[in-house]
């Protein structure tokens, strides 16, 4: 009777174990984690979640033929023996210390492109911002501000694929976050890593071009991305804090790359109304949650909701606080001469605010407040009745259509 063994990587896994314990420890200790990539030797106290891995489903088939024709399978413990040992335990395998057999795993771009989230560069139409806020509406700014916003989009998506690197086994735990491609297996882990070197070097290219002014800020921006999915995102409050931060940074950059001024009476009030949306972030995540325990890899769990809708009613009235005050600074004086209507704006964005966080209280919306904004057909209305308001406040009608 013959004795067929697969191996781990490349065999029964749907992943690369090295690269799993990697990514698990880079954000506990660092050290650790470059020195077990290095040697290919599991990181001491790190312990993977073997029944959380994904695992080759042609590979099973064969293997259940294998043994139903009386052959005998074994698993290869040339590499990580901890993992094939769990591994045989749990589908009556044998273990071998041959090297065993290996396939080609197959992958497809539209599951790559799903790891890069595009729908997620929406959000960078906050780099328009400024130039909204500026009243600069001439195409050579528009497009400065357009190139900033494909190197935001190219570094964001860099940062989504170390995040989801970051956090394979809290995907793997998550009912619809295991669907991922990195934790499900559907793309190798090292394309994984390759596209996001590619991404973060386009963003970074596109910086050079775009000055010195936008490139600090793109870095920053990396920079911070990257600090936040290692450990700032597991950290109570501290995380919506940094999301609110990632936000407004946004909005520098837009007014970096097309060179425009951005006021601090235009970043005192958004980063109220980003801390909000932080805020909402949470709640909808914890609405949505199936049991009161804390999220994998947050420090939030369903009986922190009261806190989160505190946090963010306060933060909702700060921002109005703020835009109330600023409708009477010098500034607005100059930019506004019809200043009630920018009184009257306060209305619909207050309704606005108060929607996103009536829906995340009640997990009504994504996972993404400003990816759902940008698709609430309700709230792009709230949205654009304040700036038809702004607008008129500023004379901008009467200049464009003569009343």
């Amino acid at each position: 009777m013959g004795l067929t063994v697969f191996a781990l990587k490349g065999g029964l896994l749907r992943t690369n174990p090295g690269l799993e314990y990697f990514w698990g420890t880079l954000g506990v200790n660092p050290k650790a984690a470059l020195a077990s990539l290095a040697s290919g030797e599991k990181p001491d106290g790190e312990v993977l979640r073997v029944d959380l891995l994904p695992l080759d489903a042609d590979v099973l088939t064969e293997i259940a033929k294998l043994k139903a024709a009386g052959q005998r399978v074994a698993l290869s413990t040339a590499v990580h023996p901890e993992i094939a040992e769990a591994l045989a335990a749990e589908h009556g395998l044998e273990l071998s210390d041959a090297k065993g057999e290996t396939r080609v795993q197959s992958w497809n771009m539209a599951a790559l492109l799903k790891a890069i989230r595009p729908h997620q560069w929406v959000k960078n139409i906050l780099l328009l911002l400024p130039l909204l806020a500026a009243h600069r509406f001439d195409g050579a700014s528009i497009g400065l501000a357009l190139l900033g916003m494909i190197a935001f989009s190219a570094a964001a998506s860099s940062i989504y694929v170390v995040n989801d690197l970051v956090d394979l086994e809290a995907d793997r735990l998550h009912p619809k976050k295991c669907k991922r491609p990195f934790a499900s297996g559907t793309v190798p882990l090292t394309v994984g890593m390759l596209a996001g070197l590619l991404l973060v070097s386009v963003a970074l290219g596109v910086g050079a071009y775009l000055g010195p002014k936008f490139l600090a800020v793109t870095v920053l921006y990396v920079f911070v991305s990257v600090a936040y999915s290692m450990r700032l995102k597991r950290m109570r409050w501290v995380d919506i804090a940094m999301l609110a931060s990632l936000y407004s940074v946004r909005v520098v950059a837009g007014a970096a790359a097309a060179g425009v001024a951005v006021s601090g009476a235009m970043l005192f009030f958004i980063f109220p109304v980003f801390l909000t949306l932080g805020a909402v972030k949470r709640l909808t995540e914890l609405t949505l949650a199936t049991n009161d325990e804390r999220l994998p890899g947050r420090g939030y769990g369903r009986p922190d909701r009261g806190k989160l809708l505190n946090f963010a009613v306060v933060s909702m009235i700060s921002a109005l606080v703020i835009f109330f005050i600023y409708s009477h600074s010098a500034q607005a004086h100059a930019l506004y001469p019809d200043r009630w209507f920018l009184w009257l704006a306060m209305v619909p964005l207050a309704a606005w605010l108060f929607r996103m966080v009536r829906l995340g209280y009640y997990g009504k919306q994504d996972y993404d407040p400003i990816v759902f904004a940008l698709s609430d057909k309700r709230g792009i209305g709230l949205i654009l009745i304040t700036l038809s308001l702004m607008f008129y406040a500023a004379g901008l009608w009467g200049k464009w259509f003569g009343f």
